[in-house]
């Protein structure tokens, strides 16, 4: 018989230690949570709450939810959560357009949802880097191969939206920092006489209300601060990659458009100007790890159309130019040799046998170029230069679906991790 007196309060009694679960990388819901549940993930979620996150978390738990109603095999109840998501995700962009940390969020967001959904729907061609235990937690009952599709062209107009609102930032820094600033002392008064005149400094102000020798640092600013926001989202480093390319271009077009225009920037010393301010974007690029994506050859025609103005222009200097100039079209060749004006009374204008022969020896490649030649100017939307995120490769993820836990930050106590 135990004697009860005898045993001290203070004693250490044995721990009862629960079993740990096999957690099977679901939520479970109940179908009248559903919009609570779009409500906290999609709503109402701010982009400094979802910074402290892992990148990604509202894709995970969608899909776990999505997981839990194929497990069940509930069509009915997957496809309202996913038209739910979809509605919900188009509401907040719409509402939300202009503010580039909403607009990359759920770029990433939509992205990983799209790329889970691929990484688990069963198809060999997306297991390759699957785990067994992700393997078997691929979808059993349905195939949501239009979804993706769906979810891709959300990706594709939310892309969109985001490369509008950085190329608005950057549109009145271009000029002012690539044709306009000037850094390399002794160069700026080699400009040639009569060319800044009360007009055109009257012009300047009215198109380049940014100081050009505050312009290039804002700039470069602005690119960093592009890539923090896409990285701190944790968007896939190869549509970084798209995304600087499409603003490289478009600064290049911009600048190149504004070269053909203005006489006053076509002579030797503005070249090299134009050469050392475009030297520093390619630094960035190296410093941001993005040099070997090739993000700087969307600059090669504003980088040539430097180059062309410094270049010698002889007879001799015919065929060099003509291969140096590869990525100009014949007509913008032309143009900045029509306008290209000496930088001093001992240079000489460019002779007009010379642009003869510079036009005689592209006549062949113009004829590959057909709307080029036509065209004088760069089209800044060109889609041509780019990619789309639609073809940004597949992203499987190594986070376990059973290792997720729902963080205090989001309240979705509705939902039974099972």
């Amino acid at each position: 018989m135990l004697d009860v007196n005898n045993t001290n309060e203070g004693e250490v009694m044995p721990v009862i230690r629960k079993k740990e679960r096999d957690y099977m990388g679901m939520f479970e819901y109940d179908r009248r949570d559903e919009m609570q549940i779009i409500r906290v993930l999609v709503y109402e979620l701010k982009p400094r709450v979802a910074v402290t996150l892992l990148p990604g978390l509202p894709a995970y738990i969608l899909f776990m939810c999505i997981r839990h109603t194929d497990h069940i095999n509930d069509d009915e109840k997957v496809r309202s959560l996913l038209n739910n998501i979809v509605n919900g995700v188009k509401r907040v962009i719409k509402k939300r357009h202009e503010d580039l940390d909403s607009t990359v969020l759920w770029l990433s967001n939509i992205l990983r949802l799209l790329h889970n959904l691929k990484q688990y729907s069963g198809d060999k061609a997306f297991q390759a880097e699957n785990t067994v235990k992700q393997n078997e937690q691929s979808l059993k009952n349905f195939d949501l191969s239009e979804y993706r599709q769906v979810l891709s062209d959300i990706a594709v107009w939310i892309y969109n939206g985001v490369i509008k609102l950085m190329e608005e930032k950057a549109q009145p820094l271009i000029v002012p920092s690539i044709l306009e600033h000037e850094a390399i002392a002794g160069l700026s008064g080699n400009k040639p006489g009569g060319m800044r005149g009360r007009t055109g400094s009257v012009a300047r102000e009215l198109e380049s209300p940014v100081e050009p020798q505050k312009a290039l640092d804002l700039l470069l600013k602005e690119m960093t601060q592009f890539y923090r926001t896409l990285a701190m989202f944790g968007t896939d480093p190869e549509l970084i990659t798209q995304v600087f390319r499409q603003i490289f271009y478009f600064i290049c077009a911009g600048s190149l458009n504004n070269l053909l225009l203005r006489k006053d920037m076509c002579h030797w010393s503005k070249g090299m100007q134009i050469r050392y301010n475009l030297s520093h974007l390619e630094q960035w690029t190296r410093d941001m790890r993005l040099h070997e994506s090739g993000v700087t050859d969307t600059l090669a025609p504003i980088i040539q159309a430097a180059q062309l103005l410094q270049a010698r222009k002889t007879d001799d200097d015919v065929n060099s130019i003509c291969d140096m100039c590869d990525k100009l079209s014949v007509s913008q060749i032309i143009k900045i040799l029509n306008l290209y004006t000496p930088a001093d009374e001992f240079e000489e204008r460019v002779p007009i046998t010379f642009i003869h022969k510079i036009q005689a020896k592209l006549q062949e490649r113009a004829e590959g170029e057909q709307a080029q030649v036509s065209s004088l100017t760069c089209d800044p939307s060109d889609e041509h230069q780019v990619c789309v995120p639609g073809e940004v490769p597949f992203n499987p993820s190594s986070i376990h679906l059973e290792d997720i836990e729902l963080p205090e930050a989001l309240p979705l106590t509705m939902l039974k991790k099972v």
